[in-house]
């Protein structure tokens, strides 16, 4: 069965309308549906800026249905999926208010790193609120909560969640490999994998100040020791200067 909204049938006289060529002001004729037109005078091929990608943000058979979706669109599904793998998470760990809270600060420090490190926000946040989602089952599983156990139980959660949503799979085979081992970090990582490292340490350095306050120098120690990127060790700066250490 064809998408009514892709259906010619029920299209009205202004399914069919023109645009200007942003290159050469040329006007190229655009079908609703068409996701890109080349225009006839320059060559220059551009997004149809009428197209409601709509459900396209988030279905899986996107591309089936709309034709190759633009390299624009693509960076855009992908920063809309973070926010729905944010949902799904919460939805997940129902009232499980602490490891909500804990995911939730982990991405938005992630976040913040991200942008300052220019690192792949989609694949940084999906990784930030996916790494610790095998909390609960590590425990039920493995009578653990360890990093190691915690990524071993998440990942079959994580890939659940990223099929489910569509989640193209050079991205979600990124987040799978920061989740498997985001414990146990090599010299040579990549640059998302550093930024979650460093926005989950930074996290628990929350939590152990708040169990036990943390000595200036001691914090100081800790941030040259063990944080993997410049904004990581911003971010730390920035966030205990709030919580009066610094």
């Amino acid at each position: 069965m064809k998408c009514p909204g892709q259906d010619m049938q029920y299209w009205k006289s202004e399914a069919i309308y023109e645009a200007k060529c942003p290159k050469c002001d040329h006007m190229v004729e655009f079908y609703k549906d068409d996701t890109t037109r080349k225009c006839g005078n320059c060559g220059h091929r551009f997004v149809n800026p009428k197209l409601d990608f709509g459900c396209a943000a988030y279905c899986q058979f996107a591309e089936q249905c709309l034709g190759t979706l633009p390299e624009e669109f693509v960076a855009q599904k992908d920063n809309l999926l973070k926010d729905r793998v944010a949902v799904e998470v919460k939805r997940h760990l129902k009232n499980d208010f602490k490891q909500i809270s804990r995911a939730t600060r982990i991405a938005r420090h992630a976040e913040r790193i991200g942008k300052s490190e220019e690192g792949n926000l989609a694949i940084i946040l999906c990784s930030s609120y996916l790494q610790n989602i095998g909390y609960s089952e590590a425990l039920q599983k493995y009578g653990s909560t360890t990093l190691e156990y915690v990524g071993k139980a998440g990942i079959p959660i994580a890939e659940a969640i990223l099929s489910k949503l569509g989640a193209n799979e050079q991205l979600s085979s990124k987040v799978f490999e920061i989740i498997a081992h985001h414990q146990h970090p090599t010299p040579e990582e990549s640059k998302e994998f550093n930024v979650v490292y460093d926005a989950n340490l930074i996290a628990s350095l929350e939590e152990e100040h708040k169990n036990s306050p943390l000595e200036h120098t001691r914090f100081i120690e800790l941030i040259d020791c063990l944080l993997r990127t410049d904004g990581g060790r911003q971010e730390a700066r920035d966030t205990f200067k709030k919580m009066g250490v610094l």
